[in-house]
């Protein structure tokens, strides 16, 4: 518990809302972007609403057509990808901590295209190798390989597009 809701307890409850005010506001949630049910139960969580009221929430949000996991994965995917150059790794194990399917992970992925993918990589690589100030080129490439890495892009691919651009020899 943080040392602000010790000292203010009254204060940090969360007002919980009704059933009706929840799928108003759901509504509104998940039509704003792309939700999941694992996003929309922490949300629920949050506001206090008792289990079985949220699995009656959720299966209606699903039935309208505001939660759909495989729209998700998709936009997900792709969103992560173009504007925050994440790799496929990565968006993976985004999707898998929000308990979203192996099948639907796997079209979700689908959505990038493999051209689009390597160009991106190469241009991280260029990027990233112009930032890092290190002399020694073994370190420099070290530094740009576990940068990309961590970012979700294979180990392979990263060798590949370093050799490919005359980078760390």
């Amino acid at each position: 518990m943080s040392v602000w809701r010790k000292n203010n307890s009254e204060q940090s409850i969360k007002k919980s809302w009704s059933l009706e005010e929840a799928k108003e506001k759901l509504s509104t949630f998940c039509a704003y972007q792309e939700r999941c049910i694992w996003e929309t139960k922490r949300k629920l969580y949050e506001k206090g609403i008792k289990e079985e009221d949220s699995d009656e929430l959720i299966a209606y949000l699903i039935e309208e057509k505001f939660i759909d996991e495989e729209r998700f994965a998709r936009s997900f995917s792709r969103g992560k990808f173009r504007l925050k150059k994440w790799g496929r790794g990565r968006i993976r194990q985004e999707l898998k901590m929000r308990q979203i399917p192996e099948s639907l992970i796997k079209m979700g992925l689908s959505e990038i295209d493999p051209y689009e993918y390597y160009d991106t990589l190469l241009s991280q690589v260029e990027k990233h190798w112009g930032r890092i100030k290190e002399q020694d080129p073994y370190k420099k490439k070290f530094k740009v390989i576990q940068y990309l890495f961590s970012k979700g892009f294979e180990m392979d691919l990263i060798k590949e597009a370093i050799e490919e651009l005359n980078m760390g020899d």
